[in-house]
């Protein structure tokens, strides 16, 4: 697998869950979205390829009006498997398999 990522090309090859290659591009991807509006190529799990523009810029994000009373709703534990991200397109909470990640880079609006 190819990643473009800024300004570099890195080969990501036998990545899998738990390796700190794998926690690495996690962490770069995750760090990346919330610098940028990234295009992330996948698989998803019926095999078909699906494209997603996506951030986690907080100005890109939903705003989450609370009001006092409101039930606190406890946080969900996100896989390590996966990242959430905000849909661009759908504007929605989507996520995809770290593992599935078949390329990205930065929006040419967002370099």
């Amino acid at each position: 697998m190819l990643f473009r990522t800024s300004l570099k090309l890195v080969k990501y090859n036998f990545m899998t869950t738990g390796t700190n290659l794998y926690h690495e591009l996690r962490a770069d991807l995750k760090k990346l979205l919330h610098e940028k509006v990234l295009t992330v190529l996948f698989t998803k799990k019926d095999g078909t390829k699906r494209s997603m523009i996506c951030t986690l810029l907080p100005e890109h994000l939903p705003v989450v009006d609370k009001k006092e009373g409101d039930e606190v709703k406890p946080l969900k534990k996100q896989s390590e498997e996966s990242l959430a991200v905000w849909d661009m397109e759908a504007k929605a909470w989507r996520s995809f398999r770290i593992d599935s990640i078949v390329s990205y880079a930065p929006l040419p609006s967002s370099l």
